[in-house]
C-alpha cells in the first residue's frame, strides 16, 4: 500500500477540488492539523463504507486487484476516493447485484452487507489534515494522495471489490443446515 503521509502534490490535488484552491492550501499552511470540507464531483467522488467492510474492500483492491486511490478514515467510515461520476453510477450497479435487498426476496449473500454511501456532485466530505493526528480530528489517511494526478478506481472496480469483500465475509453453503434430530446410519461398511 502507498504512504499514509500527504505530500505537497497530494495536497494540491485535494485543494483543486474546491472553489478556491490557494485559500485551502494557505489554510493548511497555517493549520496543518485541521481537516477541511471539500466538494465532490470535480476532482473525485467518495464511496463511504463502514470501517471494517471498507478495510475488507481495500484489502481486496490491494491483494487481488489494481490497488486503490487515496483512502481516509473519518468517524468510523472508510472513504474511498473514486473517479468523478462513480457516485452516480455505482448505486445502479449495486442494485443490479441485488445489493442489500431486504424482505422476502432477499438473498443470503446480500442480507449482511452494509450500506455504501456514494458522494458526488453536490455533496461535500471532510478530508483529513495533511499532518493531523487521528486523535485530534477523528480522521486520518490510510492511503494519502501523493501526486497531482492520482489514479482513482471507477465504479466497476469498486463494485468488484465490494462483491469480493462481501463474499469473504459471508460464507454460503450449497448444503442445507443439518437436522439436529436426524438419525444417522453408517453406510460405509457393506457386507
Amino acid at each position: 500500500m502507498s504512504s499514509s503521509t500527504l505530500t505537497s502534490d497530494g495536497a494540491a490535488w485535494l485543494a483543486s477540488a474546491g472553489t478556491y484552491p490557494r485559500s485551502t492550501l494557505a489554510f493548511w499552511e497555517e493549520r496543518p492539523d485541521a481537516p477541511v470540507v471539500l466538494p465532490c464531483g470535480s476532482a473525485f467522488d467518495i464511496v463511504s463504507a463502514p470501517a471494517i467492510f471498507g478495510r475488507q474492500m481495500l484489502d481486496r483492491l490491494w491483494d487481488e486487484g489494481p490497488g486503490s486511490g487515496p483512502v481516509a478514515v473519518f468517524r468510523g467510515r472508510m472513504l474511498l476516493f473514486a473517479t468523478p461520476g462513480t457516485a452516480h453510477r455505482l448505486p445502479s450497479l449495486l442494485e443490479w447485484e441485488e445489493w442489500g435487498a431486504t424482505g422476502p426476496e432477499s438473498h443470503g449473500r446480500t442480507a449482511a452487507i452494509p450500506p455504501l454511501l456514494c458522494h458526488g456532485t453536490g455533496d461535500a466530505v471532510t478530508v483529513p489534515a495533511p499532518t493531523g493526528k487521528a486523535e485530534v480530528s477523528g480522521s486520518r489517511w490510510v492511503v494519502a494522495p501523493d501526486t497531482r494526478h492520482p489514479w482513482l478506481p471507477g465504479p466497476e472496480i469498486l463494485l468488484w471489490a465490494a462483491v469480493r469483500a462481501a463474499r469473504s465475509a459471508v460464507r454460503i453453503s450449497i448444503f442445507p443446515p443439518p437436522d439436529q434430530g436426524a438419525k444417522v446410519y453408517d453406510v460405509s461398511r457393506r457386507r
